[in-house]
């Protein structure tokens, strides 16, 4: 197959010094790699490979999100960079790389250079203790599900920033919309996680995931006995996680037509591209931990295949595609009707799946004693 013209001109300032600079570098990995003490390797290793987990999802889900939008609107989406446009992605990192990062006059401009790095720096800290099947996880943290959500408090500060900093209306309007929709969000989403560390008694994730091994019946999406509700609970954090990352029809805060992009219209290169590599960070995080909470994580469906990490990928990536498939089926709602949902609905519903949880987790086995 003959390459595309664009991508032959994207791609050819780049062969040089990739032929060049790769043995290089793998020479000089040889020799010095056994010298590196075995923790500092672990170290290594692990954040080499969280990286390139979270630029790879990042940049393909771009790709299979224009297959999916280009398919529900009756189109083809990519298809001339590669086969099936499978190498659109890396044509378009590249020409995000290139592009010059242009920081207009007036901005604040640590404020503006900072943002994106906290939108995506703390979602690819949290994929350290994301654990994908029992052994394979970066770091097996106690606090796992906690450091999670300290690090996804950070997210909506780079939002903030990035559209104070800017010092232009629109990024204003979008960066304050971005902090009322989040900090709505959050409530209902961090009640649900109290109920479901009620029901584990932990916040090791890997624990959560072994406490639902068998069938798909010991999911805590099923396990009725706990609440009666685990079913909307799920619902809840579902569309609480597409609020927190901003995704069709909560996007309120990139609302393209009305605030021209949003937080980021300032941006160019790199800088616009850092903010997406953050927002799809944080789908995959969000759809991870739905898969560990309610879906079993690696665990299998039925007892008799063998659990391991393709379960938790086939899970998460089904998630993933619910979530394209809403933004894309959807229209994006109004602002008052975003926090509506959240203050009148899900706020009440969450309180009420904990205290039947606490009910059930706490005095019903007293209740059952007593008799």
């Amino acid at each position: 197959m003959i390459p595309h013209p664009e991508t032959r001109r994207v791609l050819t300032p780049f062969i040089l010094p990739t032929v060049v600079l790769l043995p290089l570098l793998a020479g000089g990995l040889y020799f010095v790699w056994p010298l590196v003490p075995g923790g500092v390797q672990r170290v290594l290793i692990s954040l080499v490979a969280v990286i390139a987990f979270a630029a790879g999802n990042a940049a393909y889900l771009v790709w299979l999100e224009r297959k999916v939008c280009a398919h529900i609107q009756r189109r083809i989406g990519p298809k001339e960079v590669g086969p099936f446009g499978l190498i659109q992605p890396v044509v378009d990192g590249i020409k995000l790389m290139s592009k010059q990062l242009l920081i207009p006059k007036g901005v604040d401009k640590p404020l503006f250079m900072v943002a994106p790095l906290l939108v995506l720096v703390p979602a690819i800290m949290s994929f350290v203790t994301i654990p994908f099947s029992e052994d394979l996880v970066a770091r097996n943290i106690n606090v796992g599900l906690l450091m999670i959500f300290a690090f996804a408090s950070v997210n909506v500060l780079g939002l903030l920033l990035g559209g104070w900093g800017s010092n232009n209306k629109y990024a204003v309007i979008a960066a304050a919309r971005a902090v009322s929709q989040n900090v709505a969000y959050e409530i209902p989403m961090l009640i649900t996680v109290i109920t479901m560390v009620m029901v584990t008694h932990t916040l090791n994730l890997n624990e959560i995931v072994i406490q639902q091994d068998g069938s798909f019946w010991n999911w805590y999406l099923f396990r009725f006995s706990a609440s009666p509700l685990m079913p909307v609970a799920f619902l809840i954090f579902f569309i609480c996680s597409l609020a927190e990352t901003n995704r069709a029809p909560f996007d309120l805060g990139e609302a393209e037509s009305e605030l021209v992009a949003g937080f980021h219209t300032e941006y160019s290169g790199m800088g616009f591209g850092v903010f997406f590599m953050g927002e799809y960070a944080n789908i995959v995080i969000g759809s991870s931990l739905a898969v560990i909470l309610f879906l079993g994580g690696w665990q299998s469906p039925v007892s008799f295949l063998a659990d391991g990490f393709w379960w938790f990928l086939l899970k998460m990536y089904f998630l993933i595609f619910c979530v394209m498939w809403i933004r894309w089926t959807y229209p994006r709602t109004t602002l008052w009707g975003l926090l509506n949902l959240s203050w009148k609905v899900l706020i009440p519903l969450s309180l009420i799946n904990l205290l039947l949880t606490s009910f059930m987790v706490k005095v019903w086995p007293l209740l059952m004693g007593a008799s």
